[in-house]
């Protein structure tokens, strides 16, 4: 869905009253962004946030390393037998160090990738929204994006809510 690049920003002083606002805009089905200085859980519940697809690129990228470090190791020993003392020339105990370091290395890259295509990094142009200087300190934030002929009806319920500020973007 793409969201209108207008919209109102409300400022709050209170996690409460900014959690009511989220779940009131929520409900009467407008998009927003909120600002807030530390990670607080009751924000993610009131956005109904969907858990994260990051865990999925770690696991798939876990699961190919193993089989790489494997793949690896086998294609060496066979390309290159090396007899020694008459055991098997393919190995898997011999073999699980290097399936491990594998598993970690693309785990981790995979990681960091699926965290860069979920986030939608880099942004490239103008950033989505106001932004207030005191959301870095002690204040939430909640910008609602909507177009010029909501902005009546957004600013009510903010400030309804308990915002002590209501800005107002128009592109």
């Amino acid at each position: 869905m793409k969201r209108p690049r207008t919209g109102v920003l409300g400022v709050f002083s209170y996690l409460d009253t900014t959690t009511d606002a989220i779940r009131t805009l929520r409900s009467k089905g407008f998009p927003v962004t909120v600002y807030s200085p530390t990670p607080r859980h009751e924000i993610e519940e009131a956005l109904e946030a969907p858990e994260s697809a990051v865990r999925i690129f770690t696991i798939m990228g876990a699961f190919t390393g193993t089989a790489a470090g494997a793949a690896l190791a086998i294609w060496a020993s066979l390309d290159w037998p090396l007899i020694v003392g008459g055991k098997e020339i393919v190995s898997l105990p011999a073999f699980s160090v290097i399936m491990f370091e594998v598993t970690i290395l693309l785990g981790a890259l995979s990681t960091v990738a699926g965290l860069f295509l979920t986030a939608g990094l880099p942004r490239i142009g103008r950033p989505e929204g106001l932004y207030h200087p005191s959301f870095s300190s002690n204040r939430f934030g909640v910008f609602v994006h909507v177009a010029p002929e909501h902005f009546v009806e957004v600013q009510n319920i903010l400030t309804e809510s308990g915002s002590e500020e209501v800005l107002l973007d128009q592109g």
